[in-house]
């Protein structure tokens, strides 16, 4: 009587065994599955390419077609590495030319990069022009490049002692207008001269930009 009843008993514990058994191994795969490439370079990822043509705000327009090389090496997760000199290609997305008062913005956009596999895409954006303090690259506004400005105190002196400059023609000839006007002009020069106002924004042959991976990249044995 005692073994009928032990056999069912059994039973259910081994049932119960093979409940937490089975789907801790499932799982184990599904992790698994869900780890890193060996040949991904992941995303946050930096690295440097030096441009091969010259990409202006007053010249350039959205769509104008660029391309740069890596000047570094991009290592994939398992060492397999993308040697330098890679060719990046790209474009212009938008471009906004500083005119007389206004301050000069551009943003690129990456399209691809040529891999021992071939071309793959490549998502990033600009992080940094090392090197060129002039200009600036502000990361949280979709890589947007510009013209370096200046603090509004810096600005005012400039302004300040732009009008006297301007203004000496005029006192010289004991002329108040053309003093006056002299100084305004020269104020509102040095003024938007010192706040990057006005200025149109150049990006020379051989600039080095930083960028940084926004996609996972992924490339084969080199």
């Amino acid at each position: 009587m005692k073994r009928t009843i032990l056999l069912p008993a059994m039973a259910a514990l081994l049932a119960l065994t093979s409940a937490f058994v089975f789907p801790a191994s499932s799982q184990g795969q599904s992790s698994n599955s869900s780890a890193t490439a060996p040949n991904e370079v992941a995303p946050g990822t930096r690295f440097l390419i030096r441009l091969n043509d010259e990409l202006g705000s007053k010249e350039s327009k959205a769509g104008a077609p660029f391309t740069a090389r890596t000047i570094e090496p991009i290592a994939a997760a398992d060492g397999t590495t993308l040697r330098a000199g890679a060719e990046v290609r790209g474009h212009i997305d938008k471009v906004q030319a500083a005119g007389k008062t206004g301050r000069a913005r551009m943003w690129l956009t990456f399209d691809d990069i040529k891999t021992p596999d071939g071309w793959m895409p490549l998502i990033a954006m600009v992080d940094d022009v090392p090197g060129v303090h002039s200009i600036h690259v502000d990361y949280d506004r979709e890589g947007e490049i510009e013209v370096t400005s200046s603090k509004r105190q810096q600005a005012m002196e400039a302004a300040a002692a732009g009008a006297l400059v301007g203004a000496a023609a005029g006192v010289a000839s004991h002329n108040e207008k053309d003093a006056a006007m002299g100084a305004a002009m020269a104020a509102a020069t040095a003024y938007m001269v010192t706040s990057g106002l006005g200025q149109e924004l150049t990006l020379e042959k051989d600039t080095k930009l930083e960028i940084i991976l926004e996609r996972s990249l992924f490339f084969g044995q080199s």
